[in-house]
C-alpha cells in the first residue's frame, strides 16, 4: 500500500516564538513529527511538506498578519524537521493544498492509499488537506499529539468534523 506523511505549514513564522503567526503549541509537537517523520523514512513512505508560500500583498494578509511570505526565512521549513533529499516540497498559497499545485498528480502518481497529515493550523490546514484527501478517496490518519492550533474549541470541533465528515482516523 502506498503510504504518505504530509507535513503542513510548520514553518518559521507559525512554529518558532515571536513568528508573525505563531501558533502556540507548535514548538511542542516538533518531537511527536520527527517521530512520525522517522517512522515514514523507515517505511520507505512518500514525505510531502506543503509550505504556506505568500505573495507580499496577499488578500490573506486582511484576516491574518503577513506571514510565510515566499523567499523570506519565516517562510522556511523549521530546521529540526528539515527535509532530506528526495523528499517534496510543495509550495501553496491557500488554506487547500490541492489548489494550484501538484499535489493531486504526486499522490496519484505515487499511488498513495493512505495519507498521515500532520502540523499547523488543525482547524484550518491540516482540515483542509484532510477534506483534500477524502475528496480524492484517500484515507488520512491525524496524530492528536503531531497537531497543533490557535484556538482549543476550534482544533476540538475540527477533530470531530474530520472524524465525523471525512472518516479520518484521529488519534
Amino acid at each position: 500500500m502506498g503510504r504518505a506523511l504530509i507535513v503542513v505549514d510548520m514553518l518559521n513564522d507559525f512554529v518558532q516564538p515571536g513568528g508573525s503567526l505563531f501558533v502556540p503549541g507548535a514548538p511542542e509537537i516538533i518531537p511527536a513529527l520527527q517521530r512520525e517523520l522517522a517512522a515514514a523514512r523507515q517505511r520507505g513512505d512518500l514525505v510531502v511538506y506543503v509550505c504556506d508560500a505568500h505573495d507580499p500583498d496577499d488578500q490573506e494578509f486582511q484576516r491574518f498578519p503577513p506571514h510565510a511570505v515566499a523567499g523570506s526565512g519565516g517562510a522556511e521549513i523549521v530546521p529540526e524537521l528539515a527535509p532530506r533529499e528526495g523528499e517534496v516540497v510543495l509550495s501553496k498559497r491557500r488554506f487547500d493544498p490541492f489548489f494550484a499545485t501538484d499535489l493531486d498528480d504526486l499522490l496519484e502518481r505515487e499511488k498513495v492509499e493512505l495519507a498521515t497529515v500532520v502540523g499547523v493550523c488543525t482547524h484550518i490546514c491540516v482540515m483542509e488537506t484532510v477534506a483534500g484527501l477524502a475528496n480524492r478517496d484517500i484515507p488520512a490518519r491525524v496524530p492528536t499529539d503531531a497537531v497543533a492550533d490557535f484556538d482549543d474549541e476550534l482544533a476540538a470541533a475540527a477533530f470531530k468534523r474530520m472524524a465525523s465528515v471525512f472518516g479520518t482516523e484521529v488519534a
